[in-house]
């Protein structure tokens, strides 16, 4: 086995297969950029090697110093995670070329599955089902339009070497052809050095199903069933679960021996995953082949118990598989998560910043319910402009689909993070979707279900209640933390004490008695007459509420504000403030503050480079117009105009950096 092997990667999945190679007794390698130097990967490593500046294309994806980096500590082979080098042909031959061994897949069938235009030509050839397209390359957004004008809409415009969502667009009509041709090819561009796209039908109402295959380099190939990945946004894989809640015993063995059959014919030696689009009816056709580890391959570890990232290794040293199709079962349900560095209530901008707190629910098995939280950060760690906005992939498995989901929105809610925006008010809000939960999925679930975009769940009924007794617990702990200070009362000074609270919650206002107080809190909802039990060890300082009311666990996040809390769970995120009676009268008649007009200025509301400014001083401009395209974390972001104006100040130029809320330019 290999002593000491390298990855060329940063982040979750640097930490992720570091893991598995620490378990395995082997030495580690890490490389890091200059935005890395304090990254976790780095000082999780055995070593580190420093490559180069922030920008991935001077550090992460220059082949020559990875080499140089294997060459300086004696790393016998290289895994290169995802994304970055993980799919490039060239560097799986770099590698050879030197005597070191690429930790993936050979590199014929790199070249025939990792391009997306060549894989398709391949898989016709092999007669592979697949989605009818135009797989030669585009050269011109005109040649794009008349290839989609005979292909019939919608349309879907994919980057060649692309993946993560990066260089894709959905196009209904011609004009959003030329538009998305655009961009597809700037971001392909700058994500992936290849600017090449291709067009193909765009299936309406489909689902994303994956199935994870393993090989070695003795012709031994197996399938390890299948992922469901259709909850995306803007192409990018949001949540992911294994099995699928669409398929039955017979399509799911059609699936798994057509990916099987296509990874043997490019002769396939490690993991990777062949990609189907499949329609409601359980019909498939053959999307892609990405030929690495995926994101997502947690899920599937958990419901077969095979170490994906161990059987990479193995069989990159030339071991044949231990495993054979008949031993692989499927065990349980498991839900992943992928917890963003983006504020979804702001079209999920991305949101960059220090980590001021970051504390992931307890990894582990309790109860028949496993925990796993991947993470490449820290509490005080930055989150850096310049790669992937993931913080962390939040996976529970169970022994069915309801219990996973429940869960995943319990360890959702114990999930405390500040100091940037992030994306698990939305991912809770998923959890509880009547249609999530009932497994109605198509990758149009988010465009369909969440129209006008993201806004935090106001709180009715039980969520309301479960929020009010939170509240009002923490606020019953803290005064009584208050009278123990020591000389705040006089000891023969009789305490009075007020059993009626209001609890506001936003504009709501809840009216609560505490009934008891000896025994845990015992509080009655003046409205309802109906009481709960709270009981809870939380602590002030503690960034999550943990508890149970009428003995059900529950969880929150806790955030201080000035005379209260913000408290999120199950999708909502409220500030809450509880008062006596006396305190809410004169709270109501506190006038109401009025927030400053920005309506005419265009506000930067990330973090990013200017990439087009599609505007000129003085020029007249509608509702829906491009004013320009800021580029953060690899996507390029589209900024419109939001009603009709004139252009009377442009503050920014392309190439500037801009932070977050820098005026772009204003409107007369």
């Amino acid at each position: 086995m290999f002593k000491k092997i390298l990855i060329a990667n940063r982040g979750e999945i640097a930490c992720r297969v570091i893991k598995t190679a620490e378990r395995m007794g082997i030495l580690t390698v890490a490389v890091f950029s200059d935005a890395d130097k304090d990254a976790l990967h780095v000082e999780m490593a055995d070593e580190a090697v420093h490559i180069g500046p922030a920008p991935a294309n001077q550090s992460y994806l220059v082949i020559e110093k990875i080499i140089a980096a294997c060459k300086a500590t004696g790393a016998e082979a290289v895994h290169p995670g995802y994304g970055f080098l993980s799919e490039r042909a060239a560097f799986a031959e770099a590698l050879k070329a030197e005597g070191i061994v690429f930790i993936g897949p050979n590199v014929h069938a790199i070249e025939a599955m990792g391009d997306k235009i060549e894989s398709k030509k391949f898989a016709n050839a092999a007669q592979v089902s697949t989605v009818p397209g135009y797989l030669g390359v585009i050269e011109s957004p005109e040649h794009a339009v008349r290839i989609s004008d005979d292909i019939g809409y919608p349309v879907m415009i994919k980057a060649s070497a692309g993946g993560g969502g990066k260089g894709m667009r959905i196009a209904y009509s011609s004009d959003e052809v030329a538009e998305g041709f655009a961009r597809a090819k700037s971001e392909a561009a700058s994500s992936f050095g290849d600017d090449r796209v291709f067009v193909e039908k765009f299936i309406v109402n489909p689902r994303h199903i994956e199935i994870q295959v393993l090989g070695d380099k003795h012709g031994n190939v197996i399938y390890l069933g299948e992922r469901e990945c259709s909850i995306q946004r803007r192409n990018q894989k949001v949540i992911e679960e294994a099995p699928s809640p669409l398929l039955d015993e017979a399509t799911r063995r059609k699936m798994g021996e057509q990916a099987v059959a296509l990874a043997k014919a490019v002769h396939y030696d490690s993991a990777g995953t062949v990609e189907f689009v499949a329609g409601q009816d359980k019909s498939f056709f053959f999307l892609e082949m990405n030929t690495r580890l995926q994101v997502e391959h947690p899920v599937t570890e958990l419901i077969t118990g095979v170490d994906l990232v161990e059987e990479m290794i193995r069989s990159a040293y030339g071991e044949p598989l231990r495993l054979s199709q008949a031993d692989i079962t499927l065990k349980g349900w498991a839900v992943e998560s992928r917890v963003y560095a983006e504020d979804p209530t702001r079209n999920f901008l991305p949101s960059t910043g220090r980590l001021s707190t970051y504390r992931p629910p307890a990894e582990g098995l309790e109860k028949g319910v496993t925990v796993r939280n991947d993470t490449g950060v820290y509490e005080g760690g930055e989150i850096s402009i310049f790669y992937d906005p993931m913080i962390a992939k939040l996976v529970t498995h169970a022994p069915t689909r309801a219990e996973a989901i429940a869960a995943q929105a319990h360890a959702l809610d114990a999930f405390a993070i500040d100091g940037i925006r992030h994306n698990i008010p939305f991912l809770s809000a998923l959890m509880a979707h009547p249609r999530w939960q009932s497994g109605a999925l198509s990758t149009g679930f988010i465009a369909e279900e969440f129209p006008e975009g993201f806004h935090l769940i106001e709180p009715e009924g039980e969520t309301l209640e479960i929020l009010a007794a939170i509240g009002a617990d923490i606020d019953h702990r803290l005064n009584e933390r208050k009278r123990s200070i020591s000389g705040q009362l006089r000891a023969a000074q009789p305490v009075r004490f007020e059993r009626h609270r209001v609890v506001a919650l936003g504009d709501q206002r809840v009216r609560l008695v505490i009934e008891d107080q000896a025994h845990g809190l015992t509080l009655r909802f003046a409205d309802s007459g109906k009481t709960v039990q709270v009981q809870s060890e939380w602590c002030p300082g503690q960034p999550v509420w943990h508890g149970s009311m009428d003995g059900k666990i529950v969880a929150a996040q806790v955030r201080p504000l000035l005379n209260g809390v913000r408290v999120s769970h199950g999708g909502t995120s409220t500030a809450i403030r509880v008062f006596t009676q006396r305190e809410a009268e004169l709270e109501a008649l506190m006038p109401e503050r009025v927030e400053a007009d920005t309506g005419k200025s265009l506000i930067c509301p990330m973090p990013g480079l200017v990439k087009v400014l599609s505007v000129t001083l003085g020029q007249e401009i509608k509702a829906g117009e491009i004013l320009c395209v800021v580029e953060a974390m690899k996507m390029e972001n589209v900024l419109r105009a939001e009603r009709d104006g004139t252009i009377s100040k442009i503050n920014a130029k392309e190439g500037d950096s801009l932070a977050v809320d820098a005026v772009i330019m204003e409107f007369a």
